[in-house]
């Protein structure tokens, strides 16, 4: 296929570490595609390399102690190497994460409302009072409760699963091309899980953004994503379209997952169905 196709392809992608041994390899032989508008999941257990990919697709691996082999092209422009100033215009705008952490990703000495302005004039030709109502426009589509008076809390006002919305509310008005999603329910009860879901899902819809969703949530990867990649041990072990992993998984890990997962036990006054 055309390179023109996808928004990110990733070829040969490798990442080694330094430590008191010699170079220790964390990922190798990694190939991944997104196109426009699509959804790829990438799964397997803790410390499969999930993590580790996505910030090597971000090139925010310590550039001293590590080495990135390999090629991680955004439509037509190389990023393994790129100088770090190059990179840090991409990050947001045209590559933005969803972090797992978000208690990492803001400062506590600043506001909400300073940092998510100053995030969004950063790579948005936007005056202050444009920038301050597109953030309150994200965080109400976010489902956080009064968000011109949110804007005026600090990081430690709010918890874990608010912060991750906050998150998703600033990507939300940059619209990059690919969205780096890593573990983006995890902080959120079933009921936020839904509205960040259904958020991702409208960013693929209306703007046409690729998504990275990496989970080890398997419902979901079946609610979003459209094609589901399963990384054990560093390595992609299976590529297949989510119906076709599901319901026909090829590799011995692959099905290990799947047995591993819950299964929903509905009631007898429900008639099976949710």
């Amino acid at each position: 296929m055309e390179q023109a196709e996808y928004v990110l392809q990733v070829k040969d992608l490798k990442v080694s570490v330094e430590t008191a041994a010699g170079y220790l390899t964390l990922i190798e032989d990694v190939n991944l595609e997104l196109k426009p508008g699509r959804v790829l999941g990438l799964v397997g257990g803790s410390g499969s390399g999930k993590t580790v990919t996505s910030l090597a697709l971000l090139q925010m691996l310590d550039r001293q102690t590590s080495v990135i082999e390999g090629s991680i092209r955004l439509h037509t422009r190389e990023l393994n190497g790129l100088p770090e100033k190059d990179m840090r215009r991409l990050r947001g705008s045209s590559l933005a994460l969803i972090m797992q952490n978000p208690m990492t990703a803001f400062s506590p000495v600043y506001t909400i409302g300073v940092q998510f302005v100053e995030s969004i004039r950063t790579h948005v030709k936007l005056g202050k009072k444009e920038a301050r109502a597109c953030a309150i426009r994200s965080l109400a589509d976010v489902n956080l409760p009064d968000p011109a008076a949110l804007l005026g809390k600090y990081p430690y006002e709010l918890s874990g699963g608010m912060l991750q919305r906050v998150m998703l509310a600033l990507t939300l008005c940059l619209k990059p091309s690919v969205i780096i999603a890593d573990e983006p329910t995890t902080a959120l009860d079933v009921t936020n899980q839904l509205q960040v879901l259904r958020q991702l899902d409208r960013m693929r819809q209306e703007h046409g953004t690729a998504i990275l969703l990496i989970s080890h949530d398997l419902g979901v990867i079946a609610e979003l994503a459209d094609e589901v990649a399963v990384m054990q041990h560093g390595r992609i072990v299976e590529t297949a379209d989510v119906f076709e992993l599901f319901d026909h998984p090829r590799h011995e890990y692959t099905r290990e997952l799947l047995a591993a997962r819950p299964l929903l036990q509905l009631s007898p006054q429900l008639g099976g169905q949710l």
